[in-house]
């Protein structure tokens, strides 16, 4: 049966909401597996840490498979202590969004995050060899690269099918820098844009969006009207990525496109109902640009 995952939420949301969406997913939602952990930025990690007990048990409790998201860069001693406390994480998976997190599995099962950049079969095989048996692959690829992938290898094929891509990761911070703050002084001001904050050209057009440290993209993925031909090429898991929507029903209508029991144009009039001012795109997936959005049959 083909699985669909909840990435972790990439945004800084208040940690009491961040609660509430997790006890809201794990008790009306129809993901199989959900992902929870910071992995932007480790300043909000003592804000977030103490709830996530509280969570993992009523994600377990509800029959979702729980995975421990680590940081996508660890620049310090107390980052590094951090990625060796996740790795030592007993009976809960890990999901590798730094190859240094992959190396400290020492063998044992872990996820490859989409930030570990896996473009060819080699790296495939290299992190297999490290212990990953699952691989979320970077959103840049075509069908035919996901599906040449899928099977060259034995590990589980993860792709991101909604949302808004986390593209980079630095060690500045973007938000900061845009109100004149420094990164130690920043004021968690990434929490005033809850869904990241739109970067434009200077022609006013935009294409990018930021989220702390974090380059995203500003369109979000919508693979409704692909997913059923991806999972038919040996794609067996679909990612869709925390936003302000309504997560329930957005996992929702992608089940019912993958179960038969919605219709692709359906689907995608609900998906803009539940999206107010979303702009969606699939442009990579039919290796076209990614800001497009490419019509089923097309």
């Amino acid at each position: 049966m083909t699985k669909l995952t909840l990435g972790p939420v990439l945004f800084n949301w208040k940690p009491e909401t961040l609660r509430d969406f997790y006890f809201r997913m794990a008790d009306e939602s129809c993901v199989d597996s959900v992902h929870v952990g910071e992995v932007v930025c480790s300043k909000r990690t003592p804000f977030f840490e103490p709830f996530i007990p509280e969570i993992v048990e009523r994600l377990a409790a509800a029959g979702k498979e729980v995975v421990l998201s680590s940081l996508a860069l660890i620049m310090s001693d107390r980052e590094m202590a951090q990625a060796r406390d996740l790795a030592q994480s007993d009976g809960i998976m890990v999901e590798a969004n730094d190859i240094s997190v992959a190396a400290l599995m020492q063998g044992r099962p872990f996820v490859a995050g989409p930030l570990l950049n896996v473009y060819n079969e080699g790296t495939l095989a290299t992190l297999r060899s490290m212990g990953a048996v699952r691989v979320c692959l970077p959103a840049e690829l075509s069908a035919d690269a996901v599906a040449a992938l899928a099977a060259s290898t034995p590990m589980e094929v993860e792709i991101q099918a909604f949302g808004r891509l986390p593209l980079a990761i630095s060690a500045r911070c973007y938000a900061a820098r845009a109100r004149n703050l420094s990164k130690d002084g920043c004021q968690y001001v990434c929490a005033d844009d809850p869904d990241g904050m739109a970067v434009e050209t200077l022609d006013e057009v935009p294409f990018l969006a930021v989220n702390g440290t974090q380059t995203m993209s500003y369109h979000a993925m919508d693979l409704l009207g692909d997913v059923a031909g991806l999972a038919a090429r040996g794609i067996g898991r679909f990612r869709l990525w925390p936003q302000t929507f309504d997560m329930v029903a957005v996992a929702a209508l992608f089940r019912a496109v993958l179960a038969g029991k919605a219709g692709v144009e359906e689907a995608e009039d609900r998906l803009a109902t539940l999206c107010p001012g979303a702009e969606f795109a699939n442009g990579y997936i039919h290796g076209r640009p990614g800001h497009l959005f490419i019509e089923a049959g097309d």
